[in-house]
């Protein structure tokens, strides 16, 4: 290309710029066309970016959201898993109260006073030296030696050998346990003897016409003045002729679960005597010795 068609095209150009200005001037059609196209520009750019910016927005608020309910999830789990170790405590406080309050209500006369006592361990098992349990008192607080155990089943043993603040207590499963009873209904009368842990009870020196039955009760007699009278301690299992003696052979099982004692009731021995009954009837008539003949008068 010459320079002289260069120039030519230069002015052609100028003089339709000068051309454009002037009419654009007059009718401002250009710069509406190009605020126009600027605007459309302008959107089709933003669009997408405020797109992007709206999903990154409503991401990082779901996120915290997530966040939130992820902690107030932790909270709730926290929360729940305190209610349930309070249930459980109150279940087991209720528990508890029902054991105490069946223990209360057992009937004993105003000369043993019943005081409650904790059970701490037992040494019950073949390799147990012997079948007993600790409790939480001692000889400072009532758990002498001799002295009764019991629940609101039955009886549960005696102590045997006591500190200050805890004591051990023998059991009536122990085969050196040895207990006066009679059966509840024939009043039939032995002496009940521990065999051992999860063994029978053995029921000695029942005379053969005793009619014992099986299932029946059998209670303290007190007469071997350990234990007070009339507390249920075994139930009848077996009555046969003894084969060997000239008694019967009676098996029992003891009223209390022994392997699952929480608290027991210990009655000591207050020094008041049980008063006895009064007699039935019109007082009996005393008769003593005849007179002595009247002196005869000369």
């Amino acid at each position: 290309m010459t320079l002289r068609r260069i120039l030519i095209f230069a002015g052609v150009l100028l003089i339709l710029f000068l051309g454009m200005y002037s009419w654009n001037q007059r009718t401002r059609t250009l710069d509406d066309l190009a605020a126009n196209i600027g605007l459309e520009l302008s959107g089709a750019v933003l669009q997408p970016m405020r797109a992007v910016e709206d999903v990154a927005s409503g991401f990082w608020e779901r996120y915290f959201d997530l966040v939130g309910v992820r902690e107030e999830n932790e909270r709730l789990k926290a929360r729940l898993a305190d209610l349930e170790s309070r249930l459980l405590a109150n279940g087991e406080d209720l528990a508890e109260l029902k054991r105490l309050r069946a223990l209360i209500q057992l009937p004993v006369d105003e000369s043993w006073r019943p005081l409650g006592a904790r059970v701490l361990a037992g040494r019950m098992g073949p390799n147990a030296v012997l079948d007993s349990i600790t409790i939480s008192r001692g000889y400072a607080t009532g758990g002498r030696p001799g002295t009764p155990l019991v629940t609101h089943l039955g009886l549960v043993g005696r102590v045997l050998r006591a500190s200050a603040h805890t004591a051990t207590a023998l059991l009536l499963t122990d085969p050196g346990s040895r207990i006066a009873v009679f059966s509840q209904n024939s009043r039939a009368l032995g002496i009940l003897v521990g065999r051992g842990t999860g063994r029978k009870l053995e029921v000695n020196f029942v005379q053969r016409d005793a009619n014992v039955k099986q299932d029946e009760v059998l209670i303290t007699s007190g007469l071997d003045g350990k234990y007070p009278k009339g507390i249920p301690v075994a139930r009848v299992l077996s009555v046969a002729p003894s084969d060997y003696t000239q008694f019967m052979a009676i098996y029992a099982e003891p009223l209390v679960d022994l392997q699952h004692l929480e608290e027991v009731l210990l009655l000591e021995p207050t020094g008041i005597a049980q008063p006895a009954g009064e007699p039935e009837g019109p007082p009996p008539v005393f008769v003593g010795p005849p007179p002595p003949p009247a002196a005869v008068t000369p």
